[in-house]
This record gives C-alpha cells, structure tokens and sequence, in this order.
C-alpha cells in the first residue's frame, strides 16, 4: 500500500527529495497508518483544491486495500523544520 500512496504524492510533489513516509501498524486496533511528510511547498499541490487530491488518495488507498481485516489510513502532514 505505501508503493501506492508513494506513486501518488511523488506524481504532485514538486521537491521529491523532500518527502518522508512512516507507516504504523496497529495490530490491536487492527490499523495501519501511512504519514506523509512533506516540505511546505508542497503541500497544497498534495491536498490539492479543498483536500480533493487528498481525498481520491484515501478513497483509492481504500479500494487497493486487501480484504484482511485491516483498515489503511492516510496522513499527510507538513515537514517539520530542522
């Protein structure tokens, strides 16, 4: 699933070089976790006019999902500077 969501933010992300991924899995709540790390100048091309970039990603990352009883969610976060 992170190849997925991987393909789809680095097709709108400018500063490919830039961008973080970490993904959690929660066994106990049965959940996994994909945050997306991004520079800030990149963030409204991500999320896109009204989050609908954002939106279409989650949808599509929930229809990829394979049916084992785990539940895929994705964050998209800004960059924290260093």
């Amino acid at each position: 699933m992170l190849e997925l969501v991987k393909y789809i933010v680095e097709t709108f992300a400018e500063h490919k070089d830039a961008i973080e991924y970490k993904e959690t899995e929660n066994e106990a709540e049965g959940t996994v976790e994909i945050t997306v790390y991004l520079d800030e100048r990149d963030m409204g091309k991500v999320i896109g006019k009204q989050g609908k970039i954002a939106k279409a990603m989650r949808t599509l990352v929930r229809a990829a999902a394979p049916h084992d009883g785990k539940k895929y969610l994705v964050e998209i976060r800004e960059k924290e500077a260093k």
